[in-house]
């Protein structure tokens, strides 16, 4: 029996100005995806503005935040905006956070300490969403006599951790109702991560939380196309976002181990990157496999399957190139005709 497919659901990328993101949102919920999610990083725009926004122009589409950092939303604050965006967006949200990415959190002054980060500010939001008055003394967040002035309208909101490390998948896995899987993670390292927060959930005697994962996609009639744009997205996300050099953390070592791909080919490929190769001259279609979706509508539902085959159960497309509106309510068309 073929896998079955996993709930597809749309990121929009911070690059975008709010306005486009309305645009895209009314499109991915006339299309019929699941979900829209939003990811932030230090410096760029913040996406609570436009998930309000989006809030207002639709009515059935949930909306995930996935991530704001536990660094620059303390986590009370977490709490504050998530319960008021909830109000706004009628039930729809799913809130998603994260430590943020450590050297970028290291240069606003932070001590960081990821995953007792996590757990300090999910034992603080969870228990300001429930209404109660809390005091909570932890390594990373700590808060003394505090209460929403307000009450939120779901005390149990899911909260999704954006988790890579084996603690933090572990911690996924004892606290958290999700977890999100970042791109640039092939289907091995998904599957592996997976098994992490399962064994994790269950020696907690807790459900193994629902499974998030972005990967980038580009869907057109013309194959070699989808490639082409596919190979351009991912080359540039390895140049901005792989460590330079080849000692690498063991994360990346992991992930690397788990695509298919040599770390001596790796490597070679980055450097080339680098030093401005065309992103099609330098990777093959295995990478396009192991970091991405490509190819017609149906040859993408294809390998979105292949995903829930991994144990995702939402997978959430940034539909990369020109025409991302027609390319989402293209691949709507193909899903809507699966569903049949």
């Amino acid at each position: 029996m073929p896998p079955e497919l996993p709930r597809i659901a749309v990121r929009l990328d911070q690059d975008l100005d709010p306005h486009r993101c309305i645009e895209l949102a009314v499109v991915a919920e006339t299309s019929g995806y699941s979900s829209l999610w939003f990811a932030e990083n230090p410096l760029h725009r913040a996406i609570l503005p436009a998930v309000s926004a989006c809030a207002l122009q639709t009515e059935r589409i949930r909306l995930g935040i996935g991530i704001i950092n536990t660094y620059q939303h303390h986590p009370s604050l977490i709490a504050m905006e998530a319960g008021a965006l909830d109000e706004l967006a009628r039930g729809r949200v799913l809130l998603g956070i994260g430590s943020g990415v450590g050297s970028r959190i290291a240069r606003l002054g932070f001590d960081y300490r990821p995953v007792s980060a996590l757990r300090d500010a999910t034992q603080i939001i969870r228990t300001l969403l429930r209404g109660e008055e809390t005091s909570y003394r932890g390594r990373a967040f700590s808060v003394d006599r505090v209460r929403l002035g307000f009450r939120a309208p779901r005390p149990d909101m899911p909260i999704y951790f954006a988790s890579m490390g084996d603690r933090s998948l572990a911690l996924c896995g004892e606290l958290a109702d999700g977890l999100i899987v970042s791109n640039l993670c092939p289907p091995g390292y998904t599957r592996r991560s997976i098994g992490i927060v399962q064994q994790s959930a269950a020696a907690a005697g807790r459900k193994a939380p629902d499974v998030v994962q972005y990967v980038p996609c580009a869907v057109r009639a013309d194959r070699d196309e989808a490639l082409h744009v596919a190979k351009s997205a991912v080359g540039e996300m390895l140049a901005a976002f792989w460590p330079v050099g080849s000692d690498w953390p063991e994360l990346r070592e992991t992930i690397v181990r788990h695509s298919g791909i040599s770390k001596s080919e790796m490597i070679a490929a980055l450097a080339r990157l680098r030093r401005g190769e065309p992103p099609d001259r330098v990777l093959d279609d295995r990478f396009v496999e192991a970091f991405a979706i490509a190819g017609t509508a149906e040859e993408c539902l294809a390998t979105a399957a292949r995903y829930g085959g991994e144990g995702v159960h939402e997978l959430v497309l940034t539909f990369v190139g020109a025409q991302a509106a027609e390319q989402m309510a293209h691949l709507g068309r193909a899903l809507a005709e699966h569903r049949v």
